[in-house]
């Protein structure tokens, strides 16, 4: 794994390493069906992650960056404006995963799963990039989160519109799912034993990897730890990185690395992971965040059986019924 390393600024983390590097140049480099899955949160590739947007974001200032007010009590935290992005620079976005894609598709091995976070407003144009680059489409998966942004009254015309929200409040976030192609005529199994790819892990438990998982906002101990604005938790990526690789074996990346939490969840579980990241502040941040989140006591299976989903669903509709009488 660490021949992967070529001449970019490396370090190694356990049984894994980190890499100085822009991950089109890396990927571009290293060799055809290497890799065995990926899980990451891209930005986007518009330009809330340009280095003086994020001097913005910093200085308060916002730019790109929503700086939201607080709410009751929480000070939220500084996020994009995918809403307000010009037909040009959705097209842009589009142009971006769309070569990524096809970079992702020569690296990884026939079957190898990618895992890519999301949003609702932008999740229909990138998936749809993903699979015209070449990736196959496999579904989505849900974090179900309450992560207090969206809801938001007009903006400057708060008390013309008082009963009016710009978005709906968001309480889930998409990440698709998606798939490097398995050879025609070769079934799952056949995929399994060339390349140790073609299907999810299962839980610990011996059950199916949901497609919903129920998520907490990323706990403030481990946002001391990183002070990443799009950090996820750990609760959450472990569940990730222990199924993207079915047989528990081969190779992970996070082309996106930002201050490491995927590394870190991969360290935790036992999985071999190579982190790219091209901003020096958020490299330098891993290399102190990655040990820290490893070391954190955390589950990594917190699904809920499908017997507490089906209450939780039975529920809904029971309130569903209640609301339409009303």
């Amino acid at each position: 794994m660490h021949s992967l390393a070529f001449n970019y600024n490396s370090e190694t983390i356990g049984g894994s390493f980190i890499l100085y590097a822009d991950c089109f140049d890396w990927l571009a480099q290293i060799p055809e069906n290497s890799i065995h899955g990926v899980v990451t949160d891209p930005p986007y590739g518009v330009k809330e992650y340009d280095i003086e947007q994020i001097k913005k974001r910093s200085n308060g200032k916002g730019g790109i960056w929503r700086i939201p007010p607080s709410y009751d009590g929480h000070q939220r935290s500084p996020l994009p404006r995918f809403t307000a992005l010009t037909q040009k620079e959705r097209t842009t976005l589009k142009c971006f995963f769309i070569e990524w894609s096809k970079l992702v598709v020569r690296v990884l091995r026939p079957g190898g799963h990618v895992f890519v976070a999301s949003n609702a407003f932008l999740s229909q144009l990138v998936f749809s990039a993903l699979v015209e680059g070449g990736l196959e489409f496999r579904g989505e998966l849900i974090r179900l989160v309450r992560t207090l942004r969206g809801g938001d009254r007009p903006k400057n015309a708060e008390q013309e519109f008082p009963h009016v929200s710009s978005m709906p409040r968001g309480c889930y976030e998409p990440w698709g799912i998606l798939r490097k192609p398995i050879p025609s005529g070769m079934k799952v199994s056949d995929c399994l034993r060339e390349f140790q790819t073609g299907g999810l892990r299962r839980t610990p438990d011996g059950n199916p990897f949901n497609d919903v998982i129920f998520s907490e906002r990323t706990p403030r101990q481990e946002r001391e730890i990183a002070n990443h604005p799009s950090l996820k938790p750990q609760s959450f990526l472990r569940q990730l990185v222990h199924a993207v690789l079915p047989l528990g074996e081969g190779i992970l990346i996070d082309p996106f690395m930002g201050s490491g939490s995927t590394v870190a969840a991969a360290e935790a579980v036992g999985v071999c992971c190579i982190g790219i990241e091209r901003y020096t502040e958020y490299y330098q941040m891993s290399r102190i965040a990655i040990p820290q989140l490893a070391a954190l006591n955390v589950s990594p299976h917190l699904q809920k059986s499908t017997e507490n989903v089906d209450v939780q669903l039975s529920t809904d509709s029971q309130k569903h019924q209640q609301l339409t009488l009303w």
